[in-house]
């Protein structure tokens, strides 16, 4: 079996042959088994990340020679000088480690990370979960998997970015901490409550940073302990393979509350979502900040008129753009003081990560969602449900950015892909307005931006879009394309994003690797395929 990448004039004239690839998968708990082996390909069925795909390798090594592309000409293609200095990583799959701290899928990582090196990418982003290096007990950690991980990344001759998460994920499976969840059934009140008293148990509530209730602990000694064991245990890649750390600041890692759970998959348009702020401890600051203010009746609960989950943000008075109750002196106060615990918790844990790693020689990095839908009503509501208190006439991303710039920390930015054309019709949604007026605060306040796609599967013009951003004011010089799984490398998309990379950081084509004739050029392109297809 033999591997084959195309796609610079660097490695336009070099034999690149890997020759009897051992694609099987460790024995571990999420094991991955050979289906068949025939001469140079092998087929393998998986679960977790890529459950139920058969998936298909077939690598080739040839004298490699430039791919040409109906849509872009070698000969006159141009771009933006800013893109020269674009950084690209790819982020790794989320279950690269499993449970039982083994690498997942790790043949067909090792393969996808001399792809990503041969194509130029600079780096890979891996996720460290919570739930998984200190599964069995406070203080107990296990860096096994990761470690090797970073290993492996290091022989490719991979930069790696590490992102730090403290919150479960559904899909894949990956819980947090067992004694955590342990003590949530007993204390159900350290997690999120919505009005129904609903509980959110995929992170802790911002409202017990501070409070001893995890054995004795509070959750931000509890991370400060995981950051300083995964610093030491790390020392050797820090600052050389290890160049960037993400803390994570809520749930999917995102700064901000978890306001669209009860939100419907099938609905078309998005609704406002819901305020989080009914656990005991959520209730207890509201009251004291109610009091403290004079309002004591206002501090008995979230507001009344509002709309649930998956409801039209008019189908209740708060959000309504002429007369809601946000305009109103009990809207300002609540806001207010709910936008406000936000900032504080992301204060609390990036000032914790950028003194952890201040001595490390990594980029500290946070991530701000961008909660583009209904966008362009004046109350901004699905904005106001997850924290930002950002409406027609207050900008609520000036706070944000001052937050990040003071903990001398970048903000990561998802949703480069989309365009306002593609959203649906009578959201009210302008992704490209909103990341317009992110990165006009995080200018004014001289914080880094590094940003991120939505979606591996796609959006319409997403490359393009994603160019259009890389190459804007506040010029992004780090972008992570999310994330490596069986569609990354599938022929459907992989041709497009070896594109897209080459189209950054090819400045300029060599003679040599001018195209040839249309015939010639064929025969050496149906040589130059490197596919995982789904069976």
């Amino acid at each position: 079996m033999e591997v084959s990448v195309f796609g610079s004039s660097q490695m336009g004239r070099t034999d690149l042959c890997y020759r009897e690839l051992n694609l099987c998968f460790p024995n571990n708990c999420n094991s991955t088994r050979i289906l068949s082996r025939k001469a140079d390909r092998i087929w393998f069925g998986q679960g977790t990340m890529w459950r139920k795909a058969g998936l298909r390798l077939a690598l080739r090594a040839v004298q490699s020679e430039p791919v040409r592309s109906d849509r872009v000409s070698l000969r006159t293609s141009t771009k933006p000088r800013s893109l020269d200095k674009v950084r690209i990583f790819v982020g790794l799959p989320l279950d690269s480690v499993s449970e039982c701290n083994t690498v997942n899928h790790a043949r067909a990582i090792a393969v996808g990370l001399k792809a990503l090196k041969l194509l130029g990418v600079e780096g890979v982003e891996l996720p460290v979960w919570w739930g998984i290096s200190e599964k069995e007990a406070m203080g107990k950690y296990n860096w096994s998997g990761y470690l090797l991980i970073a290993d492996m990344v290091q022989k490719a001759g991979l930069k790696l970015h590490i992102t730090l998460c403290f919150h479960a994920s559904a899909q894949p499976k990956i819980s947090l901490p067992e004694w955590v969840s342990r003590i949530g059934d007993s204390q159900p009140g350290i997690f999120y409550a919505d009005r129904s008293g609903q509980y959110y148990k995929d992170c802790l509530s911002l409202a017990v940073d501070d409070l001893p209730v995890l054995d004795g602990k509070t959750p931000i000694q509890v991370y400060q302990k995981f950051c300083e064991n995964f610093k030491s245990s790390f020392s050797s890649f820090m600052g050389s393979t290890i160049t960037g750390i993400s803390m994570g600041l809520g749930p999917e890692g995102e700064l901000r509350y978890p306001s669209t759970r009860g939100q419907s998959k099938r609905s078309k348009l998005l609704g406002a979502g819901e305020f989080q702020c009914y656990d005991q401890n959520m209730l207890g600051l509201l009251k004291q900040h109610a009091e403290a203010n004079g309002k004591s009746l206002w501090g008995l609960g979230g507001p009344h008129d509002v709309p649930r989950y998956d409801e039209s943000p008019n189908s209740n008075n708060f959000f309504r753009d002429n007369g809601g109750s946000w305009e109103s002196p009990y809207g300002d106060f609540f806001l207010s003081w709910y936008s406000s615990l936000l900032l504080s918790h992301g204060d609390r844990l990036l000032s914790l990560a950028s003194s952890t790693f201040s001595d490390a020689a990594v980029e500290v990095c946070g991530k701000v969602p961008v909660l583009h839908p209904w966008y362009k009503t004046q109350s901004h509501p699905s904005e106001l449900t997850a924290g930002f208190y950002n409406t027609n006439n207050r900008d609520g991303y000036e706070a944000v950015a001052e937050m990040f710039a003071k903990n001398s920390c970048k903000l990561i930015v998802p949703g480069m892909d989309l365009s306002d054309d593609h959203q649906p019709q009578g959201s009210l949604s302008s992704p490209e307005l909103l990341l317009a007026q992110i990165r006009r605060a995080c200018r004014n306040h001289g914080v880094g931006i590094s940003g991120q796609n939505s979606s591996v599967s796609g959006v319409p013009g997403g490359f393009e879009q994603i160019k259009k951003n890389l190459s804007g004011e506040n010029v992004v010089d780090l972008f992570t394309y999310q994330r490596m799984g069986a569609f990354f490398f599938s022929p459907e998309h992989f041709p497009s994003f070896t594109e897209f990379v080459r189209s950054l950081n090819q400045p300029a084509w060599h003679s040599d690797d001018l195209p040839f004739e249309e015939e010639e050029l064929s025969s050496a392109s149906s040589e130059s395929e490197m596919h995982m297809q789904v069976a």
